[in-house]
């Protein structure tokens, strides 16, 4: 297979090599669940010219999930950008701003209207009509409103847009809402604070790949990504005898630590796989570092989650 020249040339201008193209495409490959066999179709999705028009919508938010997803590890944003999607509208990315940037997203919409795929970080505030987020003068309760029922799918990025996440923390005083609880319509969840960025690339791939969004669990997220809880995966892990946990020395890694559970960590009941893919290129994450899981890609989080170290 021949990979699209132009994509090619981008990669070995960042001083990406055809070889450490196919590594990330074989470690995509494995975080989406598929056999070796598919690395190739993967590597030809990411090069294909035929690109998805996406809009991106940011309501209530801190900008971390974007920060996330532009440290992403190979293709940089860019090559992700121009080569595998076609973002028409981001406040934070395109160079446009005010009127210019409004009529790039209605253009977009109805444009595509019923092709796009719409990406949603933050939560929509809904209390008092939505007064309490506006963007050019429309709430962002009429913007999520008017835009999502019209894509072809809509992708919460993060666990804001997912389930309202921090600016739904009590006492909630705008109201804030996931986009599935303010607009009434279905999404896929990729929650997490921020989530990982291996697992938004995996699920546009997967629609480049399969022609569909990737196989959901009750809760919206991908099951590649959120089948397995954090505890179950985690090398510190522990098991209960005689009504206490011991922790299973079954790596290097866990005879450095024990299992973080009596400080805290939310990994037994938080689904994610922060422990296989890892953050900043696979080199840690936060129970590698010390630190115990805060269970930020369930919903609930913040209220249920904390206090972070009192054991569950």
């Amino acid at each position: 297979m021949e990979l699209d020249k132009v994509v090619e040339q981008r990669l070995e201008q960042k001083g990406v090599s055809r070889r450490d193209f196919m590594k990330f495409c074989t470690f995509l490959s494995a975080t989406m669940g598929l056999s070796s066999s598919f690395v190739p179709k993967v590597a030809e999705a990411l090069a294909s010219p035929k690109r998805v028009p996406v809009v991106w919508l940011a309501f209530a938010e801190c900008t971390g999930c974007k920060e996330s997803l532009i440290r992403t590890m190979y293709p940089w944003i860019d090559e992700l950008v121009l080569d595998v999607i076609s973002l028409d509208y981001s406040e934070t990315l395109m160079a446009a701003s005010g009127d210019a940037a409004e009529k790039a997203l209605h253009d977009a919409v109805s444009k595509n209207q019923g092709k796009f795929i719409c990406i949603v970080d933050g939560a929509v505030p809904t209390a008092d009509n939505g007064i309490y987020g506006m963007i050019a003068g429309k709430t962002m309760l009429s913007v999520a409103k008017d835009i999502c029922p019209k894509a072809l799918a809509t992708i919460c990025v993060g666990s804001c847009s997912s389930y309202g996440g921090l600016p739904a923390a009590a006492p909630n005083p705008t109201g804030a809402k996931s986009v599935k609880d303010a607009v009434g319509i279905s999404t896929v969840n990729i929650p997490g604070c921020p989530p990982n960025p291996i697992n938004v690339v995996g699920t546009v791939v997967n629609y480049l790949l399969f022609g569909k969004l990737p196989d959901l669990d009750d809760k919206g997220r991908p099951l590649f990504a959120y089948a397995k809880t954090i505890h179950d995966q985690c090398p510190r892990r522990s098991h209960f005898e005689n009504g206490e946990f011991v922790t299973s020395f079954e790596s290097d890694e866990a005879k450095r630590g024990y299992c973080l559970y009596q400080v805290g960590c939310k990994g037994p009941e938080t689904y994610n796989n922060c422990p296989t893919v890892k953050f900043n290129a696979g080199t840690s994450w936060p129970v590698q570092a010390g630190h115990p899981c805060i269970g930020c890609s369930e919903p609930g989080f913040w209220d249920k989650m904390s206090p972070f170290y009192k054991p569950l």
